[in-house]
């Protein structure tokens, strides 16, 4: 018997060893997401239950602060391996270069090269070194899971970055019709919210988001038509709710299921 136990110990002890070595070549950390009843999440490095309220440890470092949360409002505790953030040493790409692959994601699939542009522009600012605190990586913010079912096999690769996020973002329009507020809310917090409210979710930062990305689609569209200037946009507009070219012209005989991008 205790030879069995100690041969079970073993292995675990290498199978762990060889859990993390794995984790330690994909550049992969732990972290915890405090999901609170209002909707929003809490990304820290480890939780501490105190009388009456939850510590949130927001990194490893013990001086690296902490947030103090009602346990009763924290709806659960979600375990997650996320990548660690890319060498600073990488190359980011140029302006000019994101414009061009922008320009050739949206000739192969469909999409506004405006609607690109917003969307990059609101999840990461062009920087296509940008990793969220929820792991979304890159210009377009992919999580790993929704990369991997895109192929993209690098993020960071701006050109595979955005020709998969744009054909995920085209799959979320064809998923709704074409509603943009719909597919936008979707690209946030993920398909299942929006199914879940029928509708854009009822999250601040989702609401900020979808309003952020139409405001600047209708700003770039009337600074190229400055004749309609002076006309009042809806919100959301006609042409963000329709948007020209998105999908309607041979869409996927069956879209992917997408799945959740939210950073």
């Amino acid at each position: 018997m205790i030879s069995f136990l100690k041969r079970e110990l073993l292995l675990i002890a290498l199978v762990t060893s060889a859990w993390a070595a794995d984790a330690s070549a994909r550049r992969m950390q732990v972290v915890y997401d405090a999901v609170l009843r209002n909707g929003f999440t809490i990304r820290h490095d480890h939780p501490e239950k105190l009388p009456g309220v939850t510590r949130l440890y927001l990194s490893a470092d013990p001086n690296g602060g902490f947030v103090d949360v009602p346990t009763e409002e924290i709806v659960s505790v979600e375990r997650l391996e996320v990548p660690l953030p890319p060498p600073p040493a990488a190359a980011a790409a140029t302006r000019e270069e994101v414009d061009r692959w922008v320009n050739s994601a949206s000739d192969q699939h469909q999409v506004d090269p405006d609607l690109i542009r917003s969307v990059i522009k609101a999840e990461s600012g062009f920087n296509s070194r940008a990793v969220s605190p929820k792991g979304a990586q890159g210009l377009m913010q992919l999580m790993p899971s929704t990369a991997s079912q895109l192929g993209v096999t690098d993020a960071f690769a701006p050109e595979q970055n955005i020709e998969g996020g744009t054909r995920y973002l085209r799959d979320l329009l064809v998923l709704y019709n074409n509603d943009m507020a719909k597919a936008l809310a979707a690209y946030n917090a993920g398909p299942q919210r929006v199914a879940q409210y029928n509708g854009v979710p009822p999250y601040r930062e989702t609401h900020a988001y979808v309003a952020r990305v139409i405001k600047d689609f209708n700003r770039t569209k009337l600074a190229a038509n400055p004749a309609k200037k002076n006309t009042k946009a809806a919100a959301p507009p006609a042409n963000a709710r329709k948007q020209p070219g998105a999908a309607q012209t041979q869409p996927p005989a069956k879209p992917a299921k997408p799945t959740s991008v939210a950073n």
